[in-house]
Parts: structure tokens; C-alpha cells; sequence
């Protein structure tokens, strides 16, 4: 929003809303709507990035991008632009880490615990043929044929996706590949177990050794 006349520039709260005071140049300003003007969505993820945690800056980032309401050059652009404004360096650690391959919230999220706890980076929403049939996986680790799939609620909203998915785990595994499977509260209460199910399966190929 915009604060008329200009407030000095420091965060303070105000009957519970706290504003972020920071110059927004044309460029980085969308058409108004209703009178109202917006920012542009690489200045919108750059802000949430900036004043934000890690991962919600990733969530942000990841879904803009997923969209192709921005890009990695547009969203640098910009940081460069703040460059000594508070929060500047997390925001372009944060475009760095970015990747519109994520398909949901749990998955970017997902993305930042593997970093934190060391695991090679996967291919996401890679595809594995198994036969004459090839399957879109949310996690790939391709050299230790290790697959992770994040399980959202709506993952498994009928009867029959779970049905579906138990035949496709049972042909990947036939394949041999590693299948692990890991809901929301388990990669927000109980990261490291998930990551221990992870490492255990690059451990379950004969002859791969983890680097």
C-alpha cells in the first residue's frame, strides 16, 4: 500500500500490522486497479524474500516462477536494484535456489530440508520410463535411481489414486527403484526421518556409495 506522506524507513507495527517502508520505481509497479496500485510480481517476491523466512521466500518464488510470472534474470534484476536494503543477500539466495519445476507448496518446502540437511540437489517432476510407460516422479536422484513423492491431501482424494499409486510404486520398484513417500506433517515435524528414508534408499542400489 501506498503511505502518504512517506514514513521514515524502518519496520514498526501498528494495531498489529507491521509496515515495510521501501521505495517502489515505476518499472516495478503494475497498472492500478480500481485505483489501486501493485507491485509487480519479481518486486513482490523480492520484498517476501527480503522480510521472510528462507522457505517462504522458496514458496514464493518457486510458485511466481511455476507460473511465468517471473524469471530468474527479472527477479535478479531487481535485487539489484535494492542492493543495500535489509534482507537483500537472503532474497538472492533465495532467486538462486528458486525453481518454477516445483509443483506444490510441500514440494518447495520439501526442496529447502534437503538442502539444510546436505542431500544433492533432485530433478523435480522428472519422468521414468518403466517399460512402454513412463511416470512423472516429484523427486529424482537419477544415480541412486532413488524417488521421493510428496503427499499432499489432494494427492489421494478417491479410492482409486491410492490404488494407482500402489500399482505404479510396485512397476518402479520392479524397475529397481528406491520409493520413499512423505506427507506434510512428516517434512514439518520430522524432517530428518524423512531425509534418513532417503539416504537409506541411495544405500539400497548395489555398487552406489553416497557422496
Amino acid at each position: 500500500m501506498t503511505r502518504q506522506p512517506p514514513q521514515r524507513s524502518r519496520t514498526r507495527p501498528v494495531a498489529g500490522v507491521v509496515f515495510h517502508n521501501a521505495a517502489v520505481p515505476d518499472w516495478q509497479l503494475l497498472e492500478a486497479f480500481f485505483g489501486i496500485s501493485l507491485t509487480s510480481a519479481s518486486r513482490t517476491v523480492v520484498d517476501i524474500a527480503r522480510t521472510s523466512s528462507f522457505v517462504q521466500g522458496v514458496v514464493v518464488a518457486d510458485c511466481a516462477l511455476r507460473l511465468d510470472k517471473t524469471s530468474h534474470p527479472e527477479l535478479m534484476h531487481v535485487a539489484r536494484s535494492c542492493k543495500q536494503w535489509p534482507g537483500i543477500e537472503q532474497a538472492k539466495k533465495v532467486i538462486m535456489f528458486g525453481d518454477g519445476n516445483a509443483d506444490s507448496v510441500l514440494e518447495s518446502c520439501a526442496r529447502v530440508a534437503f538442502a539444510e540437511a546436505g542431500l544433492e540437489s533432485p530433478e523435480l517432476q522428472a519422468q521414468v520410463v518403466v517399460g512402454a510407460t513412463a511416470y512423472r516422479v516429484d523427486f529424482l536422484w537419477r544415480k541412486y535411481r532413488t524417488i521421493a513423492e510428496a503427499d499432499g491431501l489432494a494427492k489421494y482424494a478417491e479410492p482409486q489414486d491410492l490404488r494407482r499409486q500402489f500399482e505404479r510404486d510396485r512397476k518402479l520398484r520392479a524397475a529397481r527403484y528406491q520409493v520413499v513417500h512423505f506427507t506434510w506433517r512428516e517434512i514439518f515435524s520430522t524432517p530428518d526421518y524423512v531425509v534418513v528414508q532417503i539416504r537409506e534408499a541411495f544405500g539400497a542400489m548395489p555398487g552406489e556409495t553416497q557422496g
